[in-house]
Protein backbone atom coordinates (compact mmCIF):
# COMPACT_ATOMS: atom_id res chain seq x y z
CA UNK A 1 0.00 0.00 0.00
CA UNK A 2 1.33 3.44 -0.90
CA UNK A 3 1.43 6.58 1.21
CA UNK A 4 2.58 8.74 -1.69
CA UNK A 5 0.30 10.91 -3.86
CA UNK A 6 2.75 10.21 -6.67
CA UNK A 7 2.14 6.47 -6.52
CA UNK A 8 -1.57 5.74 -6.99
CA UNK A 9 -2.75 2.16 -6.84
CA UNK A 10 -3.45 0.54 -10.24
CA UNK A 11 -7.11 1.50 -9.87
CA UNK A 12 -6.18 5.20 -9.51
CA UNK A 13 -7.01 5.16 -5.80
CA UNK A 14 -4.58 7.20 -3.69
CA UNK A 15 -3.94 6.36 -0.05
CA UNK A 16 -2.35 9.25 1.88
CA UNK A 17 -1.40 9.92 5.46
CA UNK A 18 -3.18 13.07 6.57
CA UNK A 19 -6.37 14.73 7.67
CA UNK A 20 -9.43 13.93 5.57
CA UNK A 21 -11.05 17.18 6.79
CA UNK A 22 -8.28 19.02 4.92
CA UNK A 23 -8.31 17.40 1.47
CA UNK A 24 -5.16 17.72 -0.62
CA UNK A 25 -6.63 18.59 -4.00
CA UNK A 26 -7.70 21.57 -6.03
CA UNK A 27 -11.23 22.36 -7.15
CA UNK A 28 -14.49 21.37 -5.48
CA UNK A 29 -14.17 18.60 -2.90
CA UNK A 30 -16.61 16.27 -1.14
CA UNK A 31 -15.66 14.79 2.22
CA UNK A 32 -17.52 11.49 2.48
CA UNK A 33 -18.46 9.61 5.61
CA UNK A 34 -21.16 7.15 6.57
CA UNK A 35 -23.82 7.63 9.21
CA UNK A 36 -26.13 5.33 11.07
CA UNK A 37 -29.94 5.50 10.81
CA UNK A 38 -30.43 5.97 14.56
CA UNK A 39 -29.67 9.68 14.73
CA UNK A 40 -26.37 9.14 16.52
CA UNK A 41 -23.58 11.63 15.95
CA UNK A 42 -20.70 11.72 18.37
CA UNK A 43 -18.06 9.05 17.72
CA UNK A 44 -15.45 8.40 15.09
CA UNK A 45 -14.73 10.60 12.10
CA UNK A 46 -17.76 12.85 12.66
CA UNK A 47 -16.02 14.32 15.72
CA UNK A 48 -13.28 15.67 13.44
CA UNK A 49 -15.93 17.04 11.09
CA UNK A 50 -17.79 18.75 13.95
CA UNK A 51 -14.58 20.30 15.27
CA UNK A 52 -14.01 21.90 11.90
CA UNK A 53 -17.55 22.81 10.81
CA UNK A 54 -20.84 22.94 12.77
CA UNK A 55 -23.09 22.66 9.69
CA UNK A 56 -22.90 18.89 9.00
CA UNK A 57 -23.94 17.88 12.53
CA UNK A 58 -26.76 20.44 12.63
CA UNK A 59 -27.99 19.28 9.23
CA UNK A 60 -27.78 15.59 10.14
CA UNK A 61 -29.69 16.07 13.39
CA UNK A 62 -32.42 18.09 11.63
CA UNK A 63 -32.59 15.56 8.80
CA UNK A 64 -33.03 12.77 11.37
CA UNK A 65 -35.57 14.72 13.42
CA UNK A 66 -37.73 15.32 10.31
CA UNK A 67 -37.18 11.81 8.88
CA UNK A 68 -40.91 11.09 8.63
CA UNK A 69 -41.11 13.84 6.00
CA UNK A 70 -37.89 13.39 4.03
CA UNK A 71 -35.62 10.78 2.44
CA UNK A 72 -33.66 9.89 5.61
CA UNK A 73 -32.79 6.17 5.46
CA UNK A 74 -29.77 3.91 5.16
CA UNK A 75 -28.15 4.45 1.79
CA UNK A 76 -29.40 8.02 1.37
CA UNK A 77 -26.89 10.69 0.42
CA UNK A 78 -26.81 14.18 1.89
CA UNK A 79 -24.42 16.92 0.78
CA UNK A 80 -23.83 19.84 3.14
CA UNK A 81 -21.83 22.79 1.91
CA UNK A 82 -19.42 23.90 4.62
CA UNK A 83 -17.33 26.50 2.82
CA UNK A 84 -18.31 28.90 0.10
CA UNK A 85 -16.53 28.22 -3.14
CA UNK A 86 -14.43 31.28 -3.78
CA UNK A 87 -14.10 30.34 -7.44
CA UNK A 88 -10.92 29.53 -9.22
CA UNK A 89 -7.82 31.09 -7.75
CA UNK A 90 -6.10 33.68 -9.89
CA UNK A 91 -3.47 32.27 -12.19
CA UNK A 92 0.06 32.25 -10.78
CA UNK A 93 2.24 35.11 -11.96
CA UNK A 94 4.71 32.71 -13.66
CA UNK A 95 4.96 33.07 -17.43
CA UNK A 96 6.72 30.01 -18.76
CA UNK A 97 7.43 31.60 -22.14
CA UNK A 98 9.31 34.40 -20.38
CA UNK A 99 11.30 31.86 -18.36
CA UNK A 100 12.26 30.05 -21.58
CA UNK A 101 13.33 33.32 -23.20
CA UNK A 102 15.39 34.28 -20.15
CA UNK A 103 17.08 30.88 -20.03
CA UNK A 104 17.87 31.09 -23.74
CA UNK A 105 19.60 34.46 -23.21
CA UNK A 106 21.35 33.08 -20.12
CA UNK A 107 22.66 30.14 -22.15
CA UNK A 108 24.27 32.49 -24.69
CA UNK A 109 26.03 34.46 -21.95
CA UNK A 110 27.12 31.34 -20.06
CA UNK A 111 28.59 29.84 -23.24
CA UNK A 112 30.41 33.12 -24.04
CA UNK A 113 31.94 33.10 -20.55
CA UNK A 114 32.47 29.34 -20.27
CA UNK A 115 30.42 29.47 -17.08
CA UNK A 116 28.25 26.96 -15.28
CA UNK A 117 24.81 27.98 -14.02
CA UNK A 118 23.65 27.51 -10.42
CA UNK A 119 20.07 28.17 -9.28
CA UNK A 120 17.25 27.18 -6.99
CA UNK A 121 14.11 25.73 -8.55
CA UNK A 122 13.49 29.03 -10.28
CA UNK A 123 9.92 30.17 -10.75
CA UNK A 124 8.54 27.68 -8.23
CA UNK A 125 8.33 29.94 -5.18
CA UNK A 126 6.45 33.21 -5.17
CA UNK A 127 5.90 33.00 -8.93
CA UNK A 128 3.77 29.87 -8.42
CA UNK A 129 5.35 27.83 -11.18
CA UNK A 130 5.58 24.05 -11.26
CA UNK A 131 8.98 22.42 -11.46
CA UNK A 132 7.53 19.80 -13.82
CA UNK A 133 7.12 22.64 -16.33
CA UNK A 134 10.32 24.53 -15.49
CA UNK A 135 12.71 21.57 -15.59
CA UNK A 136 12.08 20.81 -19.30
CA UNK A 137 12.78 24.50 -20.06
CA UNK A 138 16.09 24.31 -18.18
CA UNK A 139 16.97 21.13 -20.05
CA UNK A 140 16.03 22.51 -23.48
CA UNK A 141 17.42 26.02 -23.13
CA UNK A 142 20.56 25.32 -21.09
CA UNK A 143 21.57 21.66 -20.94
CA UNK A 144 20.91 20.86 -24.59
CA UNK A 145 23.08 23.84 -25.53
CA UNK A 146 25.97 22.52 -23.50
CA UNK A 147 25.58 24.64 -20.35
CA UNK A 148 26.13 22.69 -17.12
CA UNK A 149 23.47 23.45 -14.52
CA UNK A 150 23.20 22.72 -10.81
CA UNK A 151 19.83 23.17 -9.09
CA UNK A 152 19.80 23.60 -5.32
CA UNK A 153 16.96 22.63 -2.99
CA UNK A 154 16.88 24.69 0.19
CA UNK A 155 16.77 22.60 3.36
Amino acid sequence: MSDSPDAPLPSGLRILRGDATSPQASGPKIIAHVCNDRGGWGKGFVLAISRRWPEPERDYRAWYRERAHNDFELGAVRLVQVEVDQGAPPPPPIRYEAVASCLRALASRALELGATVHMPRIGCGLAGGKWERIQPLVERELLERGVRVTVYDFD
